[in-house]
């Protein structure tokens, strides 16, 4: 316990690694999201096709998954200070030259680097705060987190956005330069590294267990984010890729298993309260980053509307999160049981989702989103500590970052799971609903004739030849029909995403009380 109780930090001291610490986790979220409102710029700049520049978000994503597991070993290997210090590092110069690459390929490897530094901002931030808050006050520690944890992908594309209509898009990783600077002087100055076991030699390290690892959640990454465009396993290298990570994760689990020293640590997942609250955390970030994928999408897609007023949109539900954290802090402080937040912040969800499957058309109003999304805000912000302090709860010492590695690479994971299904999803529903609108067109109904005369007649108004405005009335019709399947697709989507958090909300409750409430079981002690 001593070790743990060391590392406690009080008064300026405290504020200061708080801040340093949010501040990494931020940088790293919002290049998550920064990239999306940019890549048209990408592409036209880079001279390079749709799905090539598809790449930029994946290779950033694939750098992420690859290096959360390994982020509590590698901090004990090299001291978490250290190897948080050199992450920044990394991470700002492959921002440099992410902004200052020439060719897509250049850019897709610099953020795979990014993506690399990045993951381990995230998780060892997440440690770095929980470790330097006393025990009774780890809900708040979890809350200041949270806030920027939640406030990151909701951020990104409005900061996007502008910096793209106003500068160029070099900027948006120009911008992490002077941040991380600044954060790594703090993180040097400020930052302790709690006393680990002795290091590894390097015939000790898991060489295999890293590489089975790499090949398992690169693959399985490759796969969830280009599976929809390739057509799934209709293509040779979706399927070979799902049958390399299928094979990397059963051998990676059979080595860290059998190996004295693990590169991570699989039998930390014993304790039953970081079990429900890795799998939670994956219903969340299927919640977070799915529900944040579909908003700029229809607006953008449906309603015409430019990508800053697209991330405007999100703005007021990011405050409303942050608004909730230090209220819920307080709330599990005094005691109020995790899964109750967790089951109210379900359900919410669920209201969110069906309001957005209620109110949205071919053109909905942007004030109908409102209250809406506030909702959104409301379950986000109940969703994301508790699971967190559930997960934590019992967790001592070094269990602490590897249970926060856990959470961390299943809230990505959940994400983009997420995101590759609602593409999935979307594009089925949208087959399935062109048929049955296409069907209810029957050029015998003196109805729909009718409708065709009309826009015929007012474009015939407009000064074009009977022939070429019939023609014109027809492709209108076919616009019609594809804005209608499209907005069929996303009110399914968030049907099914608000279906999806209430059946698991029974699931929460079960949870024994005595646990959550960090009883350790023997087992979890080792």
């Amino acid at each position: 316990m001593m070790q743990q109780e060391s590392l406690v930090e009080y008064g300026a001291r405290r504020v200061i690694i708080t801040i340093t610490a949010i501040f990494c986790a931020l940088l790293e979220i919002v290049d998550t999201t920064i990239v999306n409102v940019a890549l048209n710029d990408m592409r036209g700049n880079l001279g390079a096709t749709m799905s090539e520049i598809g790449w930029v978000v994946t290779a950033y994503a694939i750098g992420n998954v690859i290096i959360i597991p390994m982020t509590s070993w590698l901090a004990q290997q090299f001291g978490r200070r250290n190897y948080f210090a050199v992450s920044i590092v990394m991470f700002t110069i492959s921002s440099f030259l992410c902004g200052n690459a020439s060719t897509l390929w250049e850019l897709i490897l610099f953020r795979f680097i990014q993506g690399v530094g990045g993951g381990a901002l995230l998780v060892t931030s997440q440690t770095i705060i929980t470790e330097s808050y006393p025990l009774e006050k780890r809900g708040m520690a979890q809350a200041i987190y949270g806030m920027g944890v939640i406030i990151g992908p909701t951020l990104g594309p409005p900061l996007g956005g502008y910096i793209v209509d106003n500068y160029a898009w070099p900027y948006i990783f120009y911008i992490n330069i002077p941040i991380g600077v600044i954060a790594t002087l703090l993180t040097l100055q400020f930052v302790r590294s709690p006393k680990f076991a002795e290091k590894k030699a390097a015939n000790e390290i898991d060489w295999w267990g890293i590489g089975f690892l790499a090949m398992a959640v690169g693959a399985l990454q490759y796969v969830l984010e280009r599976g929809q465009e390739d057509d799934w396993f209709n293509d040779s290298t979706v399927t070979v890729l799902t049958v390399m990570s299928v094979l990397g994760f059963f051998f990676f689990v059979w080595r860290e298993l059998m190996y004295k020293n693990p590169i991570v640590e699989l039998r930390v997942l014993k304790n039953g309260n970081l079990r429900i609250g890795t799998v939670l955390s994956f219903i969340m970030g299927f919640g977070l980053y799915g529900s944040t994928f579909i908003i700029p999408l229809y607006t953008q897609g449906i309603m015409g509307w430019t990508a800053t007023q697209s991330g405007m949109l999100m703005i007021p539900a990011a405050l409303m999160t942050a608004f909730m954290m230090p209220i819920i802090g307080k709330m599990l402080e005094k005691g109020v049981p995790q899964q109750y937040l967790i089951a109210v912040g379900m359900i919410s969800f669920f209201v969110y989702s069906f309001w957005g499957y209620k109110i949205i058309t071919p053109d909905t109003g942007e004030d109908a989103f409102f209250w809406m999304l506030i909702v959104r805000g409301v379950g986000m912000g109940m969703l994301f500590i508790p699971i967190t302090a559930l997960a934590l709860s019992s967790l001592k010492g070094v269990q602490i970052g590897q249970g926060a590695a856990f959470t961390g690479m299943a809230r990505q994971l959940g994400g983009s799971f997420g995101i590759a299904l609602i593409t999935t999803f979307v594009s089925r529903r949208n087959d399935l609903h062109r048929t049955d609108l296409v069907s209810k067109l029957d050029v015998n109904n003196p109805e729909v004739m009718n409708r065709v005369h009309q826009v015929q007649n007012s474009f015939i108004h407009k000064g074009m030849d009977p022939q070429t405005a019939l023609q014109s009335a027809y492709q209108s019709l076919e616009y019609t029909i594809t804005r209608q399947q499209t907005v069929l697709s996303y009110m399914d989507v968030f049907l099914y995403l608000g279906v999806m958090f209430l059946i698991f909300t029974p699931l929460v409750l079960l949870v024994k009380r005595n646990k959550a409430q960090g009883k350790l079981d023997a087992s979890a002690m080792h």
